[in-house]
């Protein structure tokens, strides 16, 4: 049995977001937990599908003596404040020293962390528990599967293990991975050789989906490698390739893998074959992309001969990739085109749901809805709305990705523009929407609606591509740029490509 302490710090930092993620975002609650501390964490990560939960419960599995120190996570955003990441290292920094000396230490990260003061998050993070615990305790961190896995992340860390799917499935699978390596490690006690690589080319979020190629295919070829059943390579113990979060201007940003064993010779040889197969696609990164008008228009002809919903992916307002969830680009083209029937979700503007539930279900209010940070200069959606149904917000999620999350996200109503027969979520919190409850919550039913508008790049395909007659691509505003040439870089290293086949960064 061996003492192995625990923790977690988890943010995905789009730079170019108008809001910045504050402490007390990584206080609150919304589909994951509030920050947890101590033993509080262990029953408070339980039926979560976070990698922190899967460890917890393989650690206890395995007998090991759970040491909890900190954990927390807000939603993606722009950079994390000074404030934020000192005051979660206070408690590392407290916990680290009070409750030592230990084994091992587990880390839940993320790996796109930006702070106010440190463009690597997790590799601070690393230096400094490096600092209390020294080189040799060994350290295993799982990490998200956009992370922009750095070169110091990958010195610091005994060993990384990255999330396999995109719509993430695996979360809570990633972090049971990660310790039946650290378990690994601490039994054999063998040597562990590394080999990291960078690939030279950005990766728009929505084209990593491991639903489709070519990202099937080479996660694939990562659990063949890993497994040895197909490369003959018994020397190799982990694998992993995270193909980055371009909207972080950072110098790492952008794809890398690390692959992990006791073969020198077959470690460098894994590593150099899932580089190159990951270059030999990169010209098939790539796919449509229309505009909300295009995009309203193909859904309403769809729409007529389907038999089930035709999935509108508005990619660029995802808070999960630091959206604002308030633009109205495509509301506004789906209501300019009477696309009755329509129901987009969720429209993230306090104020409007709130106005719902004072205004009672049955009736109407005349109101602006939408565009309350008002990014891209875009203005709120004036009409009409009947309130059809009021929700709580509190509901748990049932599908892959939010499967077991535990939602608190205020006052929710379902509100429809009677002109144009197209109907908004509205919520007070931002949450991707990636789960059928959160239309359920305000009484839709996702497979009955003839077109439904989805703020979310890839997740949303885990539990909607399975009711989806197609899914059309949408940009429209919002503070996720979907295509990295787009993006104003400063701080990128030069010679890296802005998108696959794209131009190279030459600075600034």
């Amino acid at each position: 049995m061996a003492r192995i302490a625990v923790g977690g710090f988890q943010h995905e930092t789009n730079t170019f977001a108008p809001q910045q993620a504050t402490w007390e975002e990584f206080v609150r609650a919304d589909a994951w937990p509030p920050l947890l501390r101590g033993a509080e964490m262990i029953p408070g990560v339980e039926g979560f599908n976070i990698p922190i939960a899967g460890a917890v419960k393989k650690l206890a599995e395995l007998g090991h003596e759970i040491v909890p120190l900190a954990w927390a996570a807000a939603a993606p955003a722009s950079y994390v404040t000074e404030d934020a990441f000192e005051r979660m290292w206070a408690l590392f920094d407290e916990d680290l020293k009070k409750h030592g000396p230990f084994d091992a230490i587990y880390l839940d990260l993320h790996g796109a962390m930006v702070a106010e003061n440190t463009e690597d998050g997790e590799g601070e993070l690393l230096r400094r528990i490096r600092g209390i615990v020294g080189e040799e305790l060994p350290i295993v961190a799982s990490l998200d599967y956009h992370a922009n896995l750095t070169p110091e992340m990958a010195k610091l860390a005994t060993a990384l293990v990255g999330y396999r799917t995109y719509p993430h499935v695996d979360m809570a699978v990633t972090g049971k991975r990660a310790i039946e390596l650290l378990d690994k490690l601490l039994r054999e006690k063998r040597p562990v050789y590394r080999a990291y690589r960078q690939l030279d080319f950005l990766i728009p979020l929505v084209w990593q989906c491991t639903f489709i190629e070519p990202a099937k295919g080479i996660f694939e070829l990562v659990g063949e490698l890993e497994a040895g059943e197909k490369s003959h390579n018994q020397g190799i113990v982990s694998v992993t390739h995270t193909p980055g979060f371009p909207p972080a201007d950072i110098a790492q940003c952008g794809p890398a893998l690390v692959v992990y064993g006791h073969d020198k010779e077959a470690v460098e040889a894994a590593a150099d074959k899932l580089a190159a197969t990951v270059k030999a696609q990169e010209k098939a990164f790539d796919g449509e992309l229309l505009d909300p008008d295009q995009a309203a228009l193909r859904a309403i002809e769809l729409s007529k001969n389907a038999s089930r919903p035709v999935v509108l992916a508005d990619v660029q307002d995802n808070p999960g990739a630091g959206g604002t969830s308030d633009t109205i680009g495509l509301l506004a083209a789906l209501m300019r085109h009477k696309a009755k029937g329509a129901v987009i979700g969720m429209i993230v503007d306090e104020g409007s749901a709130k106005a719902a539930v004072e205004t009672g279900e049955g009736n109407v209010m005349r109101r602006g809805i939408g565009a309350v940070v008002g990014y891209g200069g875009e203005k709120p959606v004036e009409a009409d709305w009947r309130v059809v149904k009021i929700g709580s917000g509190v509901f748990t999620g049932t599908g892959p990705f939010y499967g077991g999350a535990k939602f608190q996200i205020g006052p929710m109503a379902l509100v429809t523009d009677e002109a144009s027969g197209v109907s908004a979520v509205l919520a007070c919190k931002r949450v991707q929407a990636a789960d059928q409850e959160m239309f359920r919550a305000v009484g839709v039913e996702p497979s009955q609606v003839p077109i439904l508008g989805l703020k979310s790049t890839v997740h949303f395909r885990a539990d909607f591509q399975p009711i989806a007659e197609t899914i059309l691509v949408v940009r429209s505003t919002g503070a996720h740029i979907t295509d990295p040439v787009d993006m104003p870089y400063k701080h990128l290293r030069k010679g890296i490509r802005l998108k696959p086949m794209g131009p190279v960064w030459q600075g600034a």
